[in-house]
């Protein structure tokens, strides 16, 4: 999405965050939660509006109470990670380098090709940078406190994920012989396959593609050579898969007329793939997954243990 689409987009989120506000409106300049020592004010509150409906977009179609306590309960999610990050680390200090590799991701999420786009897009929602830094920032020591706290509960079977993608690092191969014919004037396909196949059974296949066929490939008696599993159509493949070796397809339609396979051999072929580098990818993954879990279930239990206020 370009910056120039993305200023309508604002237009409309500006509008609708207006509107929105006449809910806080009567909290200006007041406290609209307090979470342990932490304070929320209603100017807080827009300003999570704002911030996830712009990197949501699809927000804006649900109802305005519920977009309203959609960011009620993410900023008391942030707060109470603030609370828990304050007893692990004085200061929530990034690199340059990790914290450009952070601002790069999100920019990538919110489709802007820079960081000026973003700054545009932001000031337009009146949002202050800071927030998206401190968003940034809140994420990764709260990523790196999970990771600290549940690495080593992570379960992953790698050689159980070894052994799958081994036995995917196949696939089956067909030699593929076709005869593609059109209909003529007043001609009925029934009347026209009845005539190939006769001709399939008294002189094989190849002759009846010399024959029959309209395809290029009639001068080597339809033969179309070993065709891969994954380059076919679904259609095709389907098709394939009611044919048994050495027989031959009913007529398929297919544009340019009417198709008929033969499938003479078949053929399993190995597929030259990176094996650990998709054994690192997968597990990442998986890994990725179990942590966010251990996240969730972390995060619900400080919850619970501190006192929310609602003002």
């Amino acid at each position: 999405m370009n910056y120039l689409k993305f200023k309508v987009i604002t237009r409309l989120l500006l509008i609708f965050c207006f509107s929105l506000s006449n809910q806080v409106n009567s909290f200006e300049n007041k406290i609209f939660l307090k979470i342990d020592n932490e304070i929320v004010t209603s100017v807080d509150l827009l300003n999570e509006i704002n911030y996830l409906t712009m990197v949501n977009t699809k927000l804006n179609n649900l109802e305005k109470k519920t977009i309203f306590e959609i960011s009620k309960n993410s900023i008391i999610r942030e707060k109470i990670k603030l609370i828990e990050l304050s007893k692990y680390f004085e200061e929530l200090n990034i690199e340059n380098e990790y914290y450009d590799i952070l601002l790069n991701n999100f920019i990538k999420r919110l489709n802007l090709n820079s960081k000026n786009e973003l700054k545009n897009l932001v000031n337009d929602l009146n949002l202050p940078f800071e927030l998206i830094e401190k968003k940034l920032k809140v994420e990764f020591f709260w990523n790196q406190l999970i990771l600290s706290k549940f690495s080593e509960d992570v379960k992953i079977n790698e050689e159980e994920i070894r052994n799958k993608l081994a036995q995917n690092s196949y696939q089956k191969e067909f030699l593929i012989s076709e005869i593609l014919f059109n209909l003529e004037k007043n001609e009925k396909l029934s009347e026209k396959f009845e005539k190939i196949k006769k001709e399939i059974e008294l002189n094989g296949f190849g002759n009846a593609a010399l024959v029959y066929s309209i395809s290029d490939t009639s001068d080597n008696n339809g033969e179309l050579g070993w065709i891969k599993n994954n380059s076919l159509s679904k259609k095709i493949r389907g098709e394939i898969k009611k044919i048994s070796l050495g027989g031959f397809s009913n007529p398929i339609v297919v544009p340019g007329g009417f198709l008929i396979l033969m499938i003479a051999e078949e053929r399993q072929t190995k597929i030259e793939t990176n094996i650990d580098q998709e054994l690192k990818l997968i597990t990442n993954e998986i890994a990725n997954k179990q942590l966010n879990q251990f996240s969730n279930i972390y995060l619900n239990k400080i919850k619970k243990e501190i006192q929310n206020n609602e003002f």
